[in-house]
């Protein structure tokens, strides 16, 4: 998909605003000690400090694009109800072909329970879904793509969202059954156990029906989760018993209201990095990641991603000290639910001593002001919760589980591979655990180099974030297709450059048609895949004839659009 007219370089020509934002994001007196003199901001290349330590690296912004015209109007209506038909597809195909409970309780019934009898017309069903999905993604985007003249406006886009999230919300899980895992490992918390310690088949016997419906890889490990997920989890489980479907319910609400904080937090963190908000929204909350995997998967990627934004922003409105310890808090709480989220704390801490005047010693105050807020937080959660410091291990249970897909991991395993394969044994162990320590090597590398980078005005603090995460993603020893989204959120909200905007189209709708809607192979059903996917291909080219001409170009014309910043 390419941009019409939406020239947003390199980053030589790229433009951004101050990170305090415009309107109701300066009111804060905090922020506007250099506002007086507006003559005095030097804007610098690639946002290298102005004054009071703001990063400016903006010549101007052009005039917000346009509402959409009579034609345009007509596209989305299609667009809309064409994503809406591929949701309700993909509901049906969840009956049969999703992530169903063991027994699944919709199979005996006479209308409903159809679909998990013939698994193959479900899967059809599903694959049918998703393509219809993600090319009407894509088709939304070419009405959203910043730059354009004219451009969806917000409650165009909020509406579409909604209409296909509301079947991902009521169906059947899709593409994962981790979601079975959270209520296991809950269960285990409930009674009193430590879920760090014990696996749930050890914890609740493999006769249990918590066990019986977590994956294999996982029944025997212990919880890789933070302590307070597994807290809130432990609610969760005293609520529910041993309803597995309304636990599954309980838990999609509590990943929605995640969900809700991230889009709450990202039109107005991309308004202070120069992003136009509807184009933020639709590469992060409308991605089709985020419907398969966040709402109908229901991955704690949604609470991880959600306290962060909204922590970051809060900090960001008042970057006082009180401001600051509260933000913080936010901030240890995501990482306290999935670990990757104590990174944020660094590049916050870092664009908050760019507002307070970018001298080290204001580097320097803030890092201990965010450590202590660190300590003091991590020390409550880990005594409330009774499980010591259990959660520390929780950095490494992922990793004793192998994902080929992961780089560094694939290359230990093409490694040992080639050991075997000229007689020198089988050293694939020894060879992941230096692609581990180099992974993490690189990692801390990287984020050390973002973080100073930041501080110096040379990049986004944002920005700096959607990248150590993504190097945390990527040269980590596991790596799933919905990881995607610690990186993605952040820079699509902080990157407006149109290779990388294409770049993560391709990669999100490629990710998108990676998982099998069950989550699961096929090995004792090999036959059932081949046959539902030409099924649904030829389903999908008929649809794509139907609506002919009434959708827009996934490759919009150039002329007619205006650049969004200049």
């Amino acid at each position: 998909m390419a941009a019409g007219g939406d020239t947003v370089g390199d980053g030589e020509r790229t433009a951004q605003p101050p990170i305090q934002g415009t309107g109701k994001e300066r009111r804060d007196g905090a922020r506007q000690e250099s506002e007086g003199s507006s003559a005095a901001t030097a804007v610098t290349r690639h946002g290298e400090a102005g004054p009071a330590g703001r990063i400016d690296d903006t010549a101007g912004t052009a005039p917000e694009p346009g509402p959409l015209d009579h034609r345009e109007r007509r596209q989305l209506d299609v667009v809309r109800r064409f994503g809406t038909t591929g949701a309700l597809m993909l509901g049906v195909g969840a009956i049969g072909a999703g992530a169903a409970p063991v027994d699944n309780p919709l199979s005996g019934i006479r209308l409903i329970g159809l679909p998990a009898r013939i698994p193959t017309v479900a899967m059809a069903c599903a694959w049918l879904g998703m393509l219809m999905i993600v090319i009407a993604w894509l088709w939304l985007g070419s009405l959203s793509w910043p730059g354009r003249a004219r451009m969806v406006s917000r409650s165009q886009l909020d509406r579409t969202v909604i209409m296909w999230a509301i079947p991902f919300a009521i169906a059947p899980p899709l593409f994962s059954r981790d979601m079975y895992a959270y209520l296991a490992q809950s269960e285990v918390a409930a009674r009193g156990l430590d879920p760090y310690v014990l696996g749930p088949a050890f914890a609740l016997g493999v006769d249990n029906p918590f066990t019986g419906n977590v994956p294999n890889i996982w029944r025997d490990t212990p919880a890789p989760y933070g302590p307070l997920f597994l807290m809130f989890g432990r609610g969760i489980a005293t609520i529910v018993g041993d309803n597995i479907v309304f636990g599954v319910l309980l838990w999609r609400v509590v990943m929605i209201i995640g969900l809700g904080l991230a889009i709450w937090a990202i039109p107005r963190l991309a308004e202070r990095c120069g992003v136009h908000p509807v184009a933020a929204l639709w590469l992060s909350a409308a991605n089709p990641l985020v419907f398969f995997h966040v709402v109908s998967g229901m991955h704690n990627e949604a609470l991880l991603v959600g306290v962060m934004l909204a922590g970051i922003e809060l900090g960001l409105r008042y970057p006082n000290v009180w401001g600051l310890i509260g933000a913080g808090t936010l901030l240890v709480i995501g990482g306290a639910i999935k670990p990757p989220g104590f990174i944020a704390l660094g590049f916050f801490g870092i664009y908050v001593a760019r507002l307070w005047g970018a001298r080290y010693r204001d580097l320097f105050t803030v890092a201990a002001i965010l450590t202590a807020v660190f300590l003091a937080g991590m020390t409550i959660i880990t005594v409330t919760s009774g499980w010591g410091l259990g959660w520390v291990e929780t950095f490494d249970v992922p990793n004793r589980l192998k994902t080929w897909v992961a780089p560094l991991t694939g290359l230990a395993g093409a490694g040992g591979g080639i050991g075997m394969l000229f007689g020198l044994g089988n050293h694939t162990e020894q060879l992941l655990n230096i692609t581990k320590v180099i992974g993490y090597a690189l990692i801390g590398g990287i984020c050390l180099r973002l973080l100073w980078t930041s501080f110096h005005g040379r990049i986004d603090p944002m920005r700096g974030l959607g990248i150590t995460l993504g190097a945390l993603a990527l040269f980590g020893p596991v790596l799933h297709p919905w990881y995607l989204l610690w990186a993605l959120v952040p820079l699509a909200l902080s990157v407006h450059d149109t290779r990388f905007r294409l770049g993560a189209v391709a990669i999100s709708a490629v990710l998108a048609l990676s998982v099998q809607p069950t989550g699961a192979g096929f090995e004792l059903r090999a036959f059932v895949l081949p046959l539902s996917v030409t099924a649904a291909l030829i389903a999908f080219a008929l649809t794509l004839l139907l609506v002919r001409g009434k959708v827009p170009s996934l490759w919009p014309p150039r002329s007619g659009a205006s650049a969004l910043t200049s």
